[in-house]
């Protein structure tokens, strides 16, 4: 991409270019050191790992690490056009779409746990338990893979058997053959972002209530809750808006291609790469418990509290 860049608009563009890549090969490598921190964080307490929130954490953080890592991968094989058979970048690309999901469905099961401890605070053990926490991962990959499994469905089918061995630069777009499969879809992300929002805004409802019902520390731990499931809806309308990315730069491709770029650039480090760390880091932060364990893991030990 550098060399057909430095081809049509001159050897400034192309520089330009290699220097958001360098930009950005050096956040990635920032930001999955913080998240391999948060995840050795994790692994310190026993509480951590058999807690179902924690776990839950950890799930989100396992799968944005992914992504920071395999996006990364496209945006070197794309810099360095290297191509790749097409069979070999379905596997690339089904991994990351998966994953993709994977967070904002987490994040949702998250929310649906603040629910269950404040407004179900009984049946919050038998229902949050670790054997429980397991099963919602699984269901958390199916109900993932399922948008995924429609877009393959649609592509294997418009698809000649000879596409296959063909050799591509890797991306997303290769699954889109029709403008309908497009269409396809965004539907069923667009209906997948509906009913997490639904979940995500009568948790809020519900915990809202509590909180004024509540006194004491019951209050206190409601408004601590209330504020959880607003940072989970955040992160949720980030995860939204990494949805409209592609057809934004779609309209912008048709218009000015350096333009296309620079959207381009500016969404992958916005959208893709700060909140797959970012938020992560804030909830870790935000969470009394982890956080003294993260000093204490950050700092070898030196820092000492009973936590």
């Amino acid at each position: 991409m550098a060399d057909n860049i430095s081809l049509f608009y001159g050897e400034d563009s192309r520089h330009q270019f290699t220097y958001q890549v360098i930009i950005a090969q050096i956040l990635v490598m920032i930001f999955l050191c913080i998240n391999f921190l948060l995840i050795v964080t994790f692994f310190q307490k026993e509480c951590f790992y058999t807690t179902a929130r924690y776990i839950l954490f950890a799930v989100t953080l396992l799968s944005d690490s992914l992504i920071l890592f395999m996006s990364d991968v496209l945006v070197l094989l794309t810099y360095f056009q290297f191509t790749i058979e097409l069979w070999l970048c379905i596997i690339i690309i089904v991994g990351i779409l998966v994953y993709f999901m994977v967070t904002p469905v987490t994040l949702t099961a998250m929310t649906l746990e603040r629910y269950v401890a404040i407004c179900m605070p009984l049946r919050h053990a038998e229902l949050c338990s670790t054997h429980s926490t397991m099963h919602c991962i699984l269901i958390i990959h199916g109900l993932s893979s399922v948008p995924y499994i429609v877009v393959l469905s649609t592509f294997f089918v418009s698809a000649s058997f000879s596409l296959y061995k063909q050799y591509k630069l890797c991306s997303v777009e290769i699954f889109i053959l029709y403008k309908w499969q497009a269409h396809v879809r965004s539907a069923i992300h667009q209906f997948y972002f509906l009913i997490m929002c639904i979940i995500i805004a009568f948790s809020y409802v519900k915990i809202m209530h509590a909180a004024k019902a509540a006194s004491g520390e019951n209050k206190k731990s409601s408004r601590k809750g209330l504020r959880t499931v607003i940072l989970h809806a955040f992160q949720l309308l980030l995860c939204l808006i990494q949805l409209w990315c592609p057809f934004i730069e779609a309209e912008i491709l048709q218009i000015d291609f350096i333009l296309f770029i620079h959207v381009r650039y500016f969404n992958y480090i916005t959208f893709i790469l700060a909140p797959r760390c970012l938020s992560p880091l804030i909830y870790g932060v935000r969470d009394e418990m982890f956080f003294q364990a993260l000093k204490n893991y950050a700092f070898f030990g030196m820092y000492r509290r009973n936590i």
